[in-house]
């Protein structure tokens, strides 16, 4: 026999108090009034610091729960209006509803606790954080998905209405629904050409009868769209289709080029796999390039469509920057070459940081695990003529032995730049026993920084801490944590 779950509680007049992680909001409320000082932790999101409201609860386990706001009560003062349209659906941007300034200011405070609570040592005053000069348009590639079952909300569904138009969408998945998107006619994070060329592909591809990606049954013509928009003005649009049919694909690609002239990289991709990647398929190239170039500085980097290259490029010129400055290396450039530092770059990807620092530096030895970022990364450095790189591509913690670093040189600085799981403990105690002078640790993952820093506190102490904003209107923060070796 079957048991039905009692329905979980609305909480009425809940106060919301933090911000916490992944963007969302929290309250803590007693629900056993003989022990008040016992409380569930609530998260919200897209709720303020500040907003009491009523809500209701989705999950419920022993220490925390999830809900979501029923009825709003009191807006919180910090509130501001979205200014896109799609928030609140779309997913990614879950902070448009607090001011910028707001913004940095949790994600400084949030990297400051993690460090505090998780790598319990001896930290210096936290920087500032380097918010982004504009908090809008500031990607420079953006990537959406063909569908044919555009996203309806559950008040239009629940209405009874006929919608009339069509049921295609070019847009971003809805967050736990892999086969529903949500069409996007204009997003803010990019500029607005790509709002351009997007609408036109949608328009034609719907006026000349294409079929948009079934992501259930994996069939139809169109299905993924990339849009990369370089700092130089250079422009790549890269489609992906679900099946091979030249004469369909050539007459969209002649309609894009025709009309958006600037474009000078249109590439596409045949892609019949169960999976949206295609960094293991061939790239064919309809007009110019295969590449765009991106400038930093006097160095250009060759970024193509399976590159990767920091989306945000005003805020990575300003987190390399950090990083050189942090390493000592802007200062070392004016040494003669055989006084210069040999400097280690541990998960290089495409050498981006390495050829920035490279100036500064007698050698740099750059270590990644994909091969082919390995390749970008040498060519970056061929064309910016820095023959004093060099690059190896394999799984840190297999590379990073002592027989490397006795091959390679040991190393006077090591800038690492791992993944959100941050660095294995094999890596961390090969880092040790070469004994660099410095270590400069970027990270997107505090947390995960944090549990690493406790791990070499005994032989390195942190110097400096400065977070970045890379990602306006999102919970991510980068954060660089200089370290310099305990006498």
């Amino acid at each position: 026999m079957s048991r039905k779950r009692k329905p979980l509680p609305v909480l009425e007049a809940l106060h919301i108090t933090d911000v916490a992680a992944e963007g969302k909001a929290l309250a803590r409320v007693a629900l056993n009034p003989d022990r008040p000082e016992e409380k569930l932790v609530v998260f919200v999101p897209y709720a303020a610091p500040g907003d009491v409201a009523d809500v209701r609860l989705l999950r419920k386990k022993h220490s925390f729960a999830e809900g979501q706001i029923e009825r709003m009560v009191s807006p919180s003062p910090l509130r501001v209006e979205p200014r896109c349209a799609n928030f609140g659906v779309c997913g990614g941007c879950k902070w448009q509803h607090l001011p910028y300034a707001e913004q940095t200011a949790f994600k400084e405070r949030q990297v400051r606790d993690v460090l505090t609570r998780i790598a319990k040592v001896e930290l210096p005053p936290i920087n500032t954080i380097c918010g982004a000069k504009d908090p809008w348009f500031y990607r420079n590639k953006m990537e959406y998905t063909f569908s044919n079952k555009k996203w309806r909300t559950w008040e239009q569904v629940k209405s009874g209405e006929e919608f009339t138009d069509s049921s295609d969408a070019l847009g971003f998945h809805i967050p736990g629904a892999f086969d529903k998107v949500l069409h996007i006619e204009e997003c803010l994070l990019q500029d607005s050409r790509g709002d351009s060329i997007r609408n036109f592909i949608y328009g034609w591809a719907e006026g000349h009868g294409l079929s948009f990606y079934d992501l259930k049954a994996n069939k139809g013509l169109l299905r993924t769209l990339m849009i990369r928009l370089a700092s130089t003005g250079e422009q790549m649009v890269c489609l992906s289709f679900g099946e091979d049919d030249p004469q369909a694909i050539h007459a969209l690609l002649e309609a894009v080029a025709e009309r958006f002239p600037d474009i000078t990289s249109l590439v596409h991709v045949i892609n019949t796999k169960a999976n949206d990647t295609i960094s293991d398929l061939p790239v064919h190239v309809f007009k110019g390039e295969p590449f765009i170039m991106e400038r930093m500085e006097e160095l250009r980097f060759r970024v193509g469509p399976k590159s990767f290259y920091q989306t945000n490029s005003e805020q990575a010129y300003r987190l390399y920057s950090e990083v050189r400055r942090m390493a000592g290396l802007d200062k070392s450039a004016s040494l003669p070459p055989e006084e210069k530092p040999l400097v280690y770059d541990l998960y290089t990807g495409t050498g981006t940081i390495a050829c920035f620092v490279a100036k500064g530096a007698r050698k740099v030895v750059g270590v990644e695990y994909v091969p082919e970022a390995i390749e970008d990364a040498k060519i970056n450095a061929s064309i910016n003529g820095l023959d004093h790189t060099t690059f190896v591509a394999g799984d840190m913690k297999d590379v990073l032995t002592p027989e490397f670093i006795a091959a390679n040189g040991h190393p006077d600085i090591i800038i690492a730049d791992p993944p959100r799981a941050g660095m294995h403990p094999d890596v961390l105690k090969v880092i040790m026993d070469a004994a660099p002078s410095r270590i400069v640790y970027v990270s997107c993952n505090p947390a995960t920084q944090a549990r690493d820093l406790a791990v070499l506190d005994s032989a390195y102490a942190v110097r400096e801490v400065q977070p970045v904003d890379m990602f306006p209107h999102t919970h991510h923060v980068e954060n660089i944590v200089l370290l310099e070796k305990r006498l």
